[in-house]
C-alpha cells in the first residue's frame, strides 16, 4: 500500500471501529465478572463444586474478552498514530504501510512475527494474515509444502513449540527455508471450535517463557471467540488477511488448459513458487497475465 497524505478516512473508520469493538469486548468482561463473583459467592453459601466451576469459567471468558479488547485497542492506536504521521519510519512521516492487526497479535506474543491462518477441513490454507515478511515468508513456505507447525497443529489440535536445530529435523525443508528467512523458533497453536478446528495462530521467535506458558493460547482464545467469530466478529482482520483467491483462480485455468485436475494443477503452482522463490500468489498472478508458462 502506497503512503497516503493526511488522515485517511477508511484509516479512522477503521480505528473507530477497532475501539468500539475494544469497549463492547471490555463490557462483556465485565458481564463475565459479575457472573464468575454471583458463582464465587454461591460456591461459599452452599460448597457446591457446580458453582466453582462455572465461576472458573465465566473468569476463563472475561480474559478472553480481555485478551481481544487489548488487540483492538493497540490496532486503534497504530491507525490513529499512522494516520496522524507519526506511525514506523522517519519521524513525521507516514510509514509505507498502514498497521496491520497482526502487529499488535505479534506485540502481545513477545516478538514481531506472528500469522494466523485460516483453513479448509483438509487443513489447506484458504487465508492467511501476518505481521510482517518473514512470517508471511514462513507462511508461504507451510503452504507450499504443505508441511510446518501450523498444520501439525491444526491436526493434533495441540500447541506446537519447536527451536533451533529441531525444526530442520521435524521439517526439513520447512527448516532450512525458516532458517533463510532468519526464524529460529515457531510455536503454533490450532484455533479450535466445538466443529474442530478453523485456523492457527504461529508465533515465531517468540520468548522461550512465553512459548512454554498460557500466554499464547490466551491470545489464540481472543483470536477466534473476539475476533474471527462472535458479535464483532472481522474475518478479514481489517483488510489484512489475504484469502488465496488468485492461486485458485489459476488453478482452475491451468486444469482447463492441461485437462488435469485442480489439484494437480495447484500442486503445480506450489512446486513453480518453491523452485522460483516466490509466493504462490506471484506465480498464479504471473500465470493469469501470460507472463509465466507453467506446462
Amino acid at each position: 500500500m502506497k503512503a497516503m497524505g493526511g488522515s485517511s478516512p477508511s484509516s479512522e473508520g477503521q480505528a473507530e471501529a477497532a475501539w468500539r469493538r475494544a469497549v463492547r469486548a471490555v463490557d462483556r468482561a465485565a458481564r463475565e465478572t459479575a457472573n464468575a463473583e454471583r458463582h464465587e459467592r454461591r460456591f461459599a453459601e452452599t460448597g457446591r463444586m457446580f458453582h466453582s466451576t462455572m465461576a472458573e469459567r465465566h473468569r476463563a471468558v472475561a480474559e478472553r474478552h480481555l485478551t481481544a479488547a487489548r488487540l483492538q485497542e493497540s490496532y486503534a492506536r497504530r491507525v490513529r498514530e499512522w494516520s496522524n504521521g507519526h506511525g514506523p519510519g522517519r519521524p513525521g512521516t507516514k510509514s509505507v504501510g498502514r498497521p496491520l492487526f497482526m502487529a499488535g497479535v505479534a506485540e502481545a506474543c513477545g516478538t514481531r512475527s506472528a500469522a494466523l491462518t485460516l483453513v479448509g477441513a483438509d487443513l489447506s490454507q484458504l487465508a492467511v494474515a501476518a505481521s510482517d515478511r518473514p512470517s508471511r515468508g514462513a507462511q508461504d513456505l507451510e503452504y507450499v509444502l504443505t508441511a510446518g507447525p501450523g498444520r501439525d497443529a491444526a491436526r493434533a489440535r495441540r500447541k506446537v513449540y519447536v527451536s533451533g536445530g529441531a525444526i530442520e529435523e521435524r521439517w526439513p525443508a520447512y527448516g532450512s527455508g525458516l532458517a533463510a528467512l532468519g526464524l529460529s523458533a515457531v510455536a503454533a497453536l490450532p484455533l479450535q471450535v466445538a466443529e474442530g478446528c478453523i485456523g492457527t495462530l504461529t508465533v515465531f521467535d517468540p520468548p522461550q517463557d512465553l512459548a512454554r506458558s498460557e500466554v499464547f493460547d490466551g491470545v489464540a482464545g481472543a483470536l477466534t471467540a473476539g475476533v474471527l467469530l462472535g458479535p464483532d466478529a472481522d474475518p478479514g482482520l481489517y483488510g489484512g488477511a489475504d484469502i488465496r483467491a488468485a492461486v485458485h483462480q489459476a488453478a482452475g485455468a491451468l486444469s482447463e488448459q492441461t485437462g488435469g485436475s485442480i489439484g494437480d494443477a495447484l500442486a503445480l503452482i506450489k512446486a513453480r513458487a518453491f523452485a522460483l522463490g516466490e509466493s504462490p500468489e506471484s506465480v498464479a498472478h504471473r500465470f493469469l497475465s501470460g507472463e509465466l508458462k507453467l506446462r
